[in-house]
């Protein structure tokens, strides 16, 4: 089995989304979208919370304070979704209602 490894750091530069994805602006030009539905709290969000981000570790993370939601650039990268478990993104939306 082989394991992606990055040659060079790629940056998050910027974070935008569409009706069911997010996209990030890479440091080396590259645009990545992948499904909100790769990561729950994101796609229980409201547009709001969603677009108050923070860049982490100069774009190596995006953080979502609002949503208490993190995401790794090469993580992303490597096509990782979420690994929350079902019983604690239940527990999240139970708290926020």
């Amino acid at each position: 089995m082989s394991t992606l490894t990055l040659e060079y750091e790629t940056l998050a530069r910027a974070v935008t989304f569409l009706k069911d994805s997010l996209t990030i602006h890479l440091s080396d030009g590259r645009i990545v979208s992948v499904p909100l539905a790769w990561y729950p709290r994101l796609l229980h969000g409201t547009r709001q919370e969603r677009e108050q981000y923070e860049l982490i570790g100069d774009g190596e993370g995006i953080h979502w304070p609002a949503l208490d939601e993190d995401i790794n650039v090469e993580g992303v990268l490597a096509g990782r979704r979420s690994q929350e478990s079902r019983q604690s993104l239940q527990s999240w939306r139970d708290a926020r209602l």
